[in-house]
């Protein structure tokens, strides 16, 4: 097949462009290389089996004409990281909901299946033990910029399911729990790869609050096979589903773990969210994720455990 992979050149679409190309298909990335990097495309150009295009989702008509000359859509291309969102909300908000819009529009005009990528943060500041696709959202003010990323992802679900039920477009929905793995950058607040990069440099981990909130975190390998599981039947079309690992942790333990597995001298610091963000900024004191409907439609589950995302994570970083 021909595949489009808008912000193929980020870490979660580099890592899908390898794959789809090892099973054979022909590639073509879509990437502004805003937060995407061209090095992580480095072996997929080797293959000959990649094209890039510099360009952004935002632009309409280029949008139009790549999903045109493609068989299938993984649409990655987003805004992504608690920083870049409150640096940014409006160019973020932008990206986040129009350029989904573009390319659902293409893809109805031209009759092409399409994968909307969103994320676990649509749940907002429910706290349940195992939240399932068809849970509540629960939000903060719409004027708290710290959920506008929420939001948007909310908005883009809700135009992908209208253009499936409405005009009948073959679109597949996935919300991404915390992902992570080698290629991923702890600039934008992406916590992991944060936390090891002190440890690595012998440096204060810096945790933001009391640590006591919990997160689960899934490799990026796991989460590729996942992608591919729900793009390869039709029993996902025209609805959402999970993907994640439902091993739960806290940021404190995990700091603690992290040190032990590197063998760190690192010391752990507090820091108030007014500190590190902005003043009246809300976090989530738990996500976990119900992973039941992709195992129930594709047979997947994680493979991989939160020593094996640190070790890849410590050996990349090393590596550069």
């Amino acid at each position: 097949m021909r595949v489009l992979v808008t912000g193929g050149a980020g870490f979660i679409g580099s890592h899908l462009c390898d794959r789809l190309i090892a099973d054979g298909h022909q590639v073509c990335v879509l990437d502004n290389l805003e937060t995407g990097q061209l090095s992580n495309l480095e072996g997929a150009q080797a293959s000959g089996q990649l094209a890039f295009i510099n360009g952004s989702v935002l632009d309409a008509p280029l949008v139009e004409r790549l999903v045109s000359e493609n068989d299938f859509t993984y649409h990655l291309a987003a805004a992504v990281g608690v920083f870049n969102i409150l640096d940014k909300p409006l160019a973020s908000l932008m990206t986040n909901i129009r350029g989904t819009e573009n390319v659902l529009d293409a893809s109805l005009k031209h009759s092409r299946p399409v994968l909307i990528a969103s994320s676990s943060e649509v749940y907002g500041k429910n706290i349940s033990d195992s939240l399932q696709e068809d849970d509540s959202r629960i939000l903060g003010s719409p004027l708290m910029l710290r959920w506008s990323y929420s939001q948007a992802k909310a908005i883009d679900e809700t135009l992908a399911f209208a253009f499936y039920q409405d005009a009948n477009l073959q679109v597949r929905i996935v919300r991404f729990f915390n992902t992570v793995g080698p290629r991923q950058l702890g600039a934008y607040g992406m916590v992991v790869p944060r936390f090891v990069e002190a440890a690595l440099a012998n440096k204060d981990i810096q945790i933001y609050g009391d640590g006591n909130q919990t997160r689960c975190f899934g490799h990026v390998a796991d989460i590729i096979d996942a992608l591919i599981a729900v793009t390869s039947t039709d029993k996902t079309i025209g609805t959402v589903v999970n993907i994640g690992n439902s091993e739960e942790i806290s940021i404190n333990d995990l700091a603690s773990k992290i040190i032990a597995a590197t063998g760190s001298a690192s010391k752990v610091v507090h820091v108030s969210y007014e500190q590190a963000y902005k003043v009246g900024f809300e976090d989530m004191e738990r996500r976990v994720p119900n992973i039941d409907r992709i195992k129930e439609l594709t047979g997947w589950a994680p493979k991989r455990n939160l020593e094996t995302i640190i070790k890849d994570v410590a050996d990349y970083i090393k590596s550069k």
